[in-house]
């Protein structure tokens, strides 16, 4: 019979897996309100806006978040209110710099409208802000309230974005800042902008070391966010028409929505896994390493057949039937999407260690192969994204492995 905790338990991890699902599906229901609403040409800056939101959320969002579970789950939080500074300087850098690009590239990028470069420099600061939010009330184990935190940030935006459909306004840069009042969603949790007094009353990372994880993790962050939605660009880059960029858009899309969700409820995992590692429990990070590897190779296979059947169909269904992938490319992309979930998963573990930056490494190095693949590979440019698509995860996977192994025998003689 379950206790009450292990009850409780498992109600915040429905929550915070409920609250991925839908928060993964109302980010795609705002873009397609602004769409609807602007009309497709009109609606390219708040495209752009929103693909920058993405890598935010990677970049800055996904490493504050972690960096605060895990110090709080080692050291507590009063260690992460010392080292507050750190991430504080990095984040402005982030801001200012993409501010500067942003106005600077106006033209291309937002038909000359120097107010996207404010609200991209504001995404900054909303992404950062997200992560502080996250990130204390995952090492609370709140994770229900953090799943509540993802629903709250994109219904803002959508009910924002639908009021400006229903008021037939036609201005992007509103279109925007709907986007950027999603962030305003996490002042509802008003107690996750306070630290409490748990811990020693000592820094549990020096400056150093701080600015190391934090930029090891956005580093491997958002080149693994390029590596897992920058195929349609790639694809128009190489010659591919524009029906060829749809479907791989398309496909890409529906494999990575198990991704999207996994995204959050990594959430829960962060501050566990420290605490082990803290404790020197070899045995149970051994146990971990184990059925995180069996779980990659089963889920490979069953990835492929999924690709191989259903794949295609499922496209059309979702998209239109005129949106046809080969059964080829629909198993490269379905085994890439899977093992794109073991380096996601693999990553944290290596978080956990407190070694992002092999993280980094790893996909720095999984790109060589990748490269190869699109200089020499024959075939269609659309099957030679998607060859180098699962060649660069399978790589990173396998380079990560190696990595969580190490970490541990190094703990192991600590």
């Amino acid at each position: 019979m379950p206790t009450p905790r292990s009850s409780s338990r498992s109600r915040a991890a429905s929550g915070l897996a409920a609250g991925s699902v839908l928060s993964g599906l109302l980010a795609y229901v705002f873009f397609a309100t602004s769409t609807r609403g602007l009309g497709a040409a009109e609606a390219a800056p708040v495209a752009v806006l929103w693909s920058y939101w993405g890598f935010a959320a990677a970049g800055l969002t996904f490493p504050v978040q972690h960096w605060i579970t895990r110090t709080a789950a080692v050291s507590g939080e009063h260690a992460v209110r010392a080292a507050w500074a750190t991430p504080a300087r990095l984040v402005a850098v982030v801001v200012v710099l993409s501010g500067v690009a942003a106005w600077l590239l106006r033209e291309p990028l937002f038909a000359g409208d120097a107010r996207f470069a404010l609200l991209i420099a504001l995404v900054g600061v909303g992404a950062a802000g997200m992560g502080v939010a996250r990130g204390l009330l995952a090492a609370r184990r709140r994770y229900a309230a953090v799943g509540a935190v993802l629903v709250a940030e994109n219904l803002v935006r959508c009910v924002a974005a639908m009021v400006l459909v229903v008021l037939d306004v036609d201005d992007p840069a509103a279109y925007g800042a709907a986007l950027l009042v999603g962030y305003a969603a996490c002042a509802a949790w008003g107690s996750a902008w306070r630290t409490r007094d748990t811990g020693p009353a000592v820094r549990a990372d020096g400056p150093g070391s701080t600015g190391t994880f934090l930029g090891g993790a956005a580093g491997a962050q958002v080149v693994a966010q390029a590596v897992l939605t920058g195929g349609p660009v790639l694809l128009a880059v190489l010659g591919g028409s524009p029906t060829e960029v749809t479907v791989l858009f398309a496909a890409l899309a529906l494999y990575r929505a198990p991704y999207t969700v996994l995204l959050g409820q990594v959430a829960q995992a962060t501050g566990a896994l420290a605490r082990l590692v803290d404790q020197k429990r070899l045995d149970r990070l051994a146990r971990v390493e184990r059925a995180l590897l069996a779980a990659t190779v089963v889920g490979a296979a069953l990835g492929a057949a999924v690709g191989a059947w259903p794949g295609p169909w499922l496209v059309r269904l979702v998209f239109g039937d005129d949106v046809r992938v080969e059964q080829g490319v629909s198993i490269a992309l379905a085994v890439g999407s899977v093992l794109a979930l073991a380096t996601l998963v693999q990553g944290v573990v290596l978080l956990a260690h407190g070694h992002p930056e092999r993280t980094l490494v790893a996909w720095l190095l999984a790109l060589v192969p990748a490269g190869a693949v699109l200089v020499a590979a024959p075939g269609s440019p659309t099957t030679t994204i998607a060859t180098a698509f699962v060649v660069a995860h399978g790589s990173a996977w396998l380079l990560l492995v190696v990595g969580s192994h190490r970490a541990r025998s190094a703990l192991s003689q600590a």
